[in-house]
Parts: C-alpha cells; structure tokens; sequence
C-alpha cells in the first residue's frame, strides 16, 4: 500500500514563504510523475504542479508560475513544493498525489493522495 505523508504547512504572513515536503513509502517513487494540488474552504481542488518522474520537467497552474517551485529527491522519496511571496489566496489545503501518466493536471489522472497539510496565510 503507497502512503504519501505531506508536512511543513503552517500560518505565514503575507509575503512570506514556506516549503511543503511529501514523502513517499514503497520503492518505486522515481516510477511516477508527482503532483500537488490545493483545495481551499469552499472552493473545488485545482491543480498546483506536477514534475516528471526524473525531476526534469515540471509544469504549474499560470496563477502559480513565478511564486511557485516543486521539486524532487527520488532517493529520498520525497517531492517538494517550495511557496514564496505568499497571498491570502494562497490559504489552502495543499495535497500531494501520484500519477503514472506525463505530469497530467486533472484530478483523475492521480491513483494515490497525501492526507493533506494546512497552509493559512495572514493579511
């Protein structure tokens, strides 16, 4: 059974930064293309960011580009998600996920979710 552990959410004032980590159990993690996705209160979950399996491509919402940074460590197991110049709009549920398709940015394409980390940025 693959588990995908989120951490690193918290409160942060606006403008600030944080770095989300995801890691993974199981010995296939550089088998799949990872994602992160945000669901805020109210709102549908959209799409964040996804890299490829080797960490050589990646690809991000155009809201999020620029701010916005994901990574991978396969020998850690562990994908990243590095937030910066945070916005109260930011405030979200940050999940990971696991794809064994192209960095896909629909729901659907994900077999696996995290649990979630909670991210509330502060006016």
């Amino acid at each position: 059974q693959v588990q995908l552990v989120e951490s690193g959410g918290g409160l942060v004032q606006a403008g600030g930064s944080l770095r989300l980590s995801c890691a993974a159990s199981g010995r296939t993690f550089s088998n799949y293309a990872m994602g992160w996705f945000r669901q805020a209160p109210g709102k549908e979950r959209e799409f964040v960011a996804a890299i490829s399996r080797s960490g050589g491509s990646t690809a991000y919402a155009d809201s999020m580009k620029g701010r916005f940074t994901i990574s991978r460590d396969n020998a850690k197991n562990t994908v990243y998600l590095q937030l910066n110049n945070l916005k109260p709009e930011d405030t979200a549920v940050y999940y990971c996920a696991r794809s064994i398709y192209y960095m896909p940015s629909a729901e659907n394409d994900y077999d696996y979710w995290g649990q979630g980390t909670q991210v509330t940025v502060s006016s």
